[in-house]
């Protein structure tokens, strides 16, 4: 039962870097990282999303209110507080999480997607955590910090080339993929990072 506990350990974590994916066209890398550890979390998320993201860690306004901004106001409007952001679980690589709202008396969980989720969390200015058992099955280790980054996400298209892989590791050597797995990191691209670890999650559970 220890165990059990010591899994559901909640894990408090920060936004540590958001960039441009190399691999797939329109989607970002949001990178997560352990609060006070090594492991860092990649989830790929839509520009639309990161965006949002970005606007608010930049303290940048837009002319209208984003989606996001329309949330917030709403939930101020009548008194709603989040709390507090989970990414509570990790089923076929998706992040499922959840917003704990309160308006001073009831507490209510409301199911949202992880890229909204970290939108809301970063406006609210609230924590956000996570478990032991997605950081130990999801995270990656990385020696040293120094990747704490934040692209410019005016032009994109500045990034360097994108690179041709699609992503399919199944032909390549576990050993090699550890390698690649390093390489991936040292060149900051975490999208292809969390490939590469999804490909050797799943080895591990066949």
């Amino acid at each position: 039962m220890a165990e059990m506990g010591n899994n559901m350990k909640k894990i408090k974590l920060d936004i540590v870097g958001l960039s441009y994916s190399q691999t797939q066209s329109g989607a970002y890398a949001l990178v997560l990282g352990e609060v006070g550890g090594r492991r860092r979390l990649p989830i790929i998320i839509g520009s639309f999303e990161a965006q949002a993201i970005a606007i608010e860690i930049e303290k940048m306004t837009p002319s209208r209110p984003l989606t996001h901004d329309l949330f917030k106001s709403f939930a101020q409007a009548y008194h709603i507080q989040i709390q507090e952001v989970i990414i509570y679980n990790l089923v076929d690589g998706i992040f499922y999480s959840k917003l704990i709202c309160s308006d001073g008396k009831k507490i209510a969980e409301i199911d949202a997607r992880t890229s909204d989720a970290i939108a809301m969390a970063v406006r609210f200015d609230c924590p956000i955590n996570t478990y032991e058992f997605i950081l130990s099955t999801a995270g990656i280790v990385i020696e040293g910090n120094e990747f704490a980054y934040l692209e410019n996400f005016n032009d994109p298209q500045e990034e360097k080339a994108v690179s041709t892989t699609t992503g399919n590791y199944s032909n390549v050597s576990t050993d090699e993929l550890k390698a690649m797995l390093q390489e991936a990191l040292t060149d900051e691209q975490y999208e292809k990072a969390a490939k590469i670890r999804d490909e050797l999650n799943k080895r591990k559970e066949s």
